[in-house]
């Protein structure tokens, strides 16, 4: 069993978590089910209890995407709508018959079944492999890996939700449905990705965007950014080469679809591939060489292990 300040300090800051999500934004079935699921966890076992202190990271990301509810990013700042797609037109326009198109306005109107349905395949992986590699580094007892995998995808996460802040902006689809003007509280749109759901007959895309917490978030796409993250882990942890080659190729084909499906442009990519680089290079070349943050690694390195 955890020590009674173990205990006292979980419980308290689950409490606070569950009270103030409760009053912010308002309770829903998965909060409750989390809730449970961490307590539960951590009572168990020590074994448990450790996975738990391992998934705070993971945890961390999806509690401050939920919060951003409380202060949409378009009650801060302007959201860039024509700029971003006239810039988008002048860098990577195509010429065609019917004018100049953004690629997403090209795609828009020629796409393919097989590249919609491994577009959907594609996107179903930005969250999902990411956590599962870390849990793999977690299990296969490289902890200290695992806790800096798992540190830098909560500190690229969060550089860009600050960038969300600093230039709210909308994705493609966005212009294609509304134009130019700013409508707030705009429901979230699966754009290109219903076609998945139309070929496959499921309804998993619908039921992602319908949880949307801001549709003016695209700039940086951390759609694009996770893969990065989770390529460089895979390498750095001496992964077998053919996972590193899955990894490349989901990571490629994340970036595809990104823009192929209308969720975001090549220069929100492109901001996106930075904000990974930026936030790894941070990480790794200044704070991990910070005598303090270094014993922090190795202390809670050592709780998860022992």
């Amino acid at each position: 069993m955890p020590s009674k300040k173990e205990t006292i300090i979980f419980l308290f800051l689950l409490t606070l978590w569950i009270l103030a999500t409760f009053l912010f934004i308002g309770l829903r079935p998965e909060h409750i089910i989390m809730g449970i699921t961490m307590a539960a966890l951590f009572l168990l076992c020590k074994t448990t209890r450790q996975l738990v202190i391992a998934l705070i990271p993971f945890a961390l990301f999806g509690i401050s995407y939920d919060w951003m509810r409380i202060i949409p990013n378009y009650e801060v700042n302007t959201i860039d709508i024509q700029r971003l797609y006239e810039t988008e037109k002048e860098l990577f326009g195509l010429t065609t018959a019917q004018g100049i198109l953004t690629p997403n306005e090209f795609f828009q109107q020629h796409n393919w079944p097989i590249m919609d349905f491994m577009a959907g395949i594609f996107y179903l992986c930005w969250v999902p492999v990411p956590i599962l590699f870390g849990l793999g580094l977690y299990f296969a007892k490289k902890r200290n890996m695992y806790i800096r995998f798992s540190l830098v995808f909560l500190f690229v996460n969060l550089i860009g939700f600050i960038g969300y802040y600093i230039h709210p902006a909308a994705p493609p689809w966005y212009v294609m449905h509304y134009g130019f003007e700013a409508i707030l509280n705009t429901p979230g749109d699966v754009a290109g990705l219903g076609r998945f759901d139309e070929i496959t007959g499921l309804s998993i895309f619908n039921g992602l965007y319908a949880r949307n917490s801001n549709v003016f978030a695209a700039v940086p796409s951390l759609h694009s950014a996770y893969m990065v993250v989770t390529l460089y882990y895979a390498i750095k942890a001496k992964c077998p080469k053919w996972l590193c080659i899955v990894f490349a190729i989901i990571m490629c084909g994340i970036w595809f679809t990104a823009v192929y499906s209308g969720h975001h442009y090549i220069i929100d990519v492109i901001l996106g591939i930075l904000c990974a680089i930026l936030g790894i290079l941070i990480f790794e070349k200044l704070l991990m060489h910070h005598r303090n943050f270094n014993r922090f690694i190795e202390q809670y390195t050592s709780y998860i292990k022992s």
